[in-house]
Order: C-alpha cells, then sequence, then structure tokens
C-alpha cells in the first residue's frame, strides 16, 4: 500500500501537536520516526492508523482519501509501548488469532515460528497475566506480525525490553521486515535503532517534521542543527568556531582545514563546528588537528568507552571502540581529522560535512 500524508497539523486547543508536514513513507519499506519524547511521533502514528483526524490536511492510502476513516475500517496493525493482549486467551490464540480470522493454513506452524524468533515459544501455553511485561510485550508485537497489514505501526515496541533482548529482537525485526510486504512505521527515541533498521528515517522534534530520506543520509548528512543533535548518540560535540582564511577556528581551540561554502556574511557571524564522537582518536594520524585535555569521565557501554574530556575549546566526549581505563583529571589528548567535522551556520543550517565539499 502506499501511505500519503498530504500537509497535516494537529492542534488541540492553543497546543500544536503537529505542525504542517507532508510525508509518505515508501511502500513496502521501513520508515523510522525517530525524535526524543514529546516530538511527536505517537500523534503522527495515530493520524496514520485513523485513531485520530488531523486538524487539517489529508491521509490518503493508494491516492483514495481515508482522512475520516475509522481504524476498524482500516487494514492496520500497531503495537504501543503499552502492550494490548486478549487477557483470556492463551499465548498461542492471542499470535493464531488474526490467522484464524484470514482463515490461513499452518497456523500452528506458523505461530510457532514467530514464536520462536521473538523467544517466547515456552509460554504458548500460558495466559498473559502470568508473563512478565516484556514477555507480553513480545506477544502484542507476535500477533501484529502475524496479522499480516500492509500497514504495520509500531511505537517504541522494544522499550520494556531488556539491554540483551532488545539487541537481539532488533536484529530478527530487521529479517521479518525484510520478509514482508508492510509498510513499517517504526517510532523511537533511539539513534542506533534507526541505524540497525536502516530504510527511511523521519527525523521529529517539537511537533515538526525536521528531515526525511534514507538512514544512512539523514544520519551523515543532517540538513540542520537540531537533526544533528536528535540523530546522534552519543550528542555530537557542538563546538562555536569562526570563519578563517584556511577554514574554521575552534574557539578557544585549533584551526579545522576545510573548504567553506561562500555564503553571507550574516551567515557566517557565528559558526557551530560538530563533531561525533566516533570521529575523535587518541591514536594520532597525518593531518590530524590535535586536542588536548583532561579526562572528566569515563563511561564503558557494551563494547565502548565514552571519555568525557575538558579542552580549552570546551568539554568533548569521545567514543573509543573497545574498553579503555583512565584516571579521572589525567592530561588525554585527543585526535581529529578537520574531514570528519560538520560546519553549521548562524542560523544552524548545515554548511559542511563530511565527505563533501561544499555546502547545500
Amino acid at each position: 500500500m502506499q501511505l500519503a500524508l498530504d500537509h497535516i497539523s494537529k492542534k488541540v486547543g492553543a497546543e500544536h501537536w503537529l505542525y504542517e508536514l507532508s510525508l509518505a513513507p515508501r511502500s513496502g519499506e521501513v520508515t523510522v520516526l525517530l525524535g526524543a519524547t514529546q516530538a511527536g511521533k505517537t500523534s503522527l502514528m495515530r493520524i496514520m492508523a485513523g485513531l485520530d483526524v488531523p486538524t487539517k490536511g489529508r491521509v490518503l492510502v493508494d491516492n483514495a482519501n481515508v482522512t475520516a476513516t475509522p481504524v476498524r475500517e482500516r487494514n492496520v496493525a500497531m503495537v504501543y509501548q503499552q502492550f494490548i493482549n486478549y487477557p483470556s486467551l492463551k499465548v498461542f490464540d492471542n499470535i493464531a488469532s488474526p490467522l484464524r480470522l484470514r482463515g490461513e493454513p499452518n497456523i500452528d506452524q506458523q505461530v510457532r515460528s514467530l514464536a520462536g524468533r521473538l523467544h517466547i515459544e515456552m509460554f504458548l501455553d500460558r495466559l498473559p497475566a502470568e508473563l512478565s511485561g516484556g514477555q507480553q510485550q513480545r506477544v502484542a508485537l507476535a500477533r501484529a506480525l502475524a496479522k499480516g497489514a500492509p500497514l504495520m505501526l509500531l511505537d517504541e515496541p522494544l522499550v520494556n525490553l531488556d539491554y540483551k533482548l532488545r539487541e537481539e529482537l532488533r536484529e530478527e525485526l530487521t529479517q521479518l521486515f525484510a520478509a514482508g510486504d508492510s509498510t513499517v512505521i517504526y517510532a523511537t527515541t533511539e539513534p542506533g535503532e534507526a541505524l540497525l533498521l536502516g530504510g527511511y528515517t523521519a527525523v521529529m522534534d517539537g511537533g515538526e517534521l525536521l528531515q526525511y530520506g534514507p538512514t544512512a543520509e539523514v544520519f551523515h548528512t543532517p540538513q540542520s542543527l537540531r537533526v544533528a543533535r536528535a540523530f546522534s548518540d552519543p550528542p555530537m560535540n557542538l563546538i562555536a568556531a569562526l570563519p578563517v582564511g584556511q577554514g574554521v577556528q575552534l574557539v578557544g581551540g585549533p584551526v579545522l582545514r576545510m573548504a567553506v561554502p561562500s555564503v553571507s556574511a550574516q551567515r557566517l557571524a557565528t559558526l557551530t563546528a560538530g563533531i561525533r564522537g566516533s570521529a575523535l582518536r587518541i591514536e594520532e594520524r597525518a593531518g590530524d588537528v590535535v586536542l588536548a585535555g583532561r579526562v572528566e569521565l569515563a563511561e564503558i557501554s557494551g563494547s565502548d568507552t565514552f571519555v568525557h574530556v575538558a579542552t580549552a575549546a570546551g568539554e568533548l566526549v569521545a567514543q573509543l571502540t573497545g574498553v579503555h581505563y583512565f584516571d579521572l583529571g589525567v592530561p588525554l589528548t585527543l585526535y581529529l581529522d578537520p574531514a570528519q567535522a560538520y560546519v553549521f551556520d548562524a542560523a544552524g543550517a548545515l554548511l559542511v560535512a563530511p565527505g563533501r565539499k561544499g555546502g547545500r
């Protein structure tokens, strides 16, 4: 199916829940809605599902206007953060219910296959009330997948699961989505989850759609500071900078030699340099700039170490691969290839991105 949102907005009283936006998710692909809490992701999904009606604009499915069509008359599967299951049915029957409605053959095989991939095959004979919250969420997810609806809306479906299981299920879901024909809309607050799921990403903030496109493209080329902040984990290091003849100079720090596009003096009045944590290293390479400082904090997260370093240009967070131990207060020098830096203008619009010779 082809879903399209045509200049929709949502206002409740004097409050804007969604500012005017248009979005046409790719048919049969995964579109990630990425943004912090209250970015507008759930409000947008409820309009897509038919649970809410936009204040303005239209919702189109295969070019037909379904704006006022209620959810019960649409073929949509939706999973919320707050799981919903049939309490009187065992797990097997919860998952099997949409298959039976469609008169599917091999129901037992399909149910057990989905349960196995979501790690709940041992709970098929239990009632939902006998399961933990995370297990019940997986049951709701399995039932939504079993429905095989042409539009599947998943509102942070893994948020109630522990870290290890989230990592496993993200990989399983990627394979399940790729094997199906559904248009999948997946809401998350986690940039890493968007990158893992791939497909397309719509970055949202404060009810606004900031940028939409292929996930890797949005990540590597954020069109604004707001997008860069939303699509970075750890947060992108943002440093005040000034234009100089050879490129840009970090306030209190070194010059980053780069080609800055010719734009108005007003746009160049104050610049912001953006440096992803993964671009900072503790080993020097030819052409690097030096950022000397002292360790303020070192955090080990999974297979990475996040080191907070106080430098003359401000506090920087470096994301180092592997487990590293640093004493607090010890000197530490970070190194950066200037070609890995972003530059944003006075209004927060992107001027330079890694791998690009010019701006927008």
